[in-house]
């Protein structure tokens, strides 16, 4: 047939090196599957690591930095959270006068009171609001405990014992608490409920005779924005 050659290559060729290289430098096609495949693979996984870690970035982003126009916090967010100080830094003890680690207290949102053993009015007051506030959030009371630090000696009142059942109360000198919790400027440590996060960070202080209505407000919220990835019960 004319115009086709179907001679074998001339010694010429042969020695060519452009004709030498031919097309064995090409990946096979089983070695570019393999390559694509290994491709989707790691982008599955980052995909997968992305949706998990969503929820909680989320929640933390909204109430740590975010600050939709028209919508305020009722509660100071303390910004960065305080993280709790290492176990030796609390000296906490419980009412038998046992050493309580504070790492214990992780893994619960807590919402926490301050004030002496002697407890006068508006400290059995913060204790009453501290309770009636978490049984109005439902369904989300199991994850907020209840604590009442006591800053002295004073023997806690036999009078005020009945409502504290629920509540966690330990001891710790004013001092070492003031590592952790800090008051607003003129305030004593007992003006305020203090809320700490699961992780054990202060991130939120409430005014001075607060409205309880906005710390429910604010609690809801927070339990919201935390519910896909917070769970109840420590």
């Amino acid at each position: 047939m004319s115009g086709f050659n179907s001679s074998a290559p001339t010694a010429a060729e042969r020695h060519d090196p452009l004709v030498q290289m031919s097309v064995h430098s090409l990946p096979s096609a089983p070695q570019a599957d393999l390559a694509q495949r290994t491709r989707m693979g790691r982008l599955k996984m980052l995909m997968v690591w992305a949706i998990c870690a969503a929820p909680v970035v989320a929640s933390y982003f909204t109430y740590y930095v975010v600050r939709p126009q028209g919508r305020a916090n009722y509660g100071t967010l303390i910004q960065p959270p305080r993280e709790m100080p290492a176990d030796a830094a609390l000296p906490l003890r419980d009412a038998q006068d046992r050493a309580v680690a504070a790492s214990s207290l992780k893994g619960q949102w807590l919402l926490v009171t301050v004030a002496g053993g002697a407890c006068d009015q508006a400290c059995e007051q913060h204790l009453y609001y501290q309770r009636q506030v978490r049984e109005t959030l439902g369904k989300d009371k199991d994850r907020i405990d209840r604590v009442w630090f006591v800053t002295d000696e004073v023997p806690v009142r036999e009078a005020i014992k009945p409502g504290l059942q629920g509540t966690t109360v330990l001891r710790i000198p004013s001092n070492d608490l003031a590592r952790w919790f800090s008051p607003e400027p003129g305030q004593p440590l007992s003006a305020h409920f203090y809320l700490v996060d699961p992780k054990g960070a202060w991130m939120m202080r409430f005014p001075a005779q607060a409205d309880m209505s906005k710390v429910k407000r604010d609690l809801s919220r927070l339990m919201k924005a935390s519910d896909s990835w917070d769970e109840a019960g420590r």
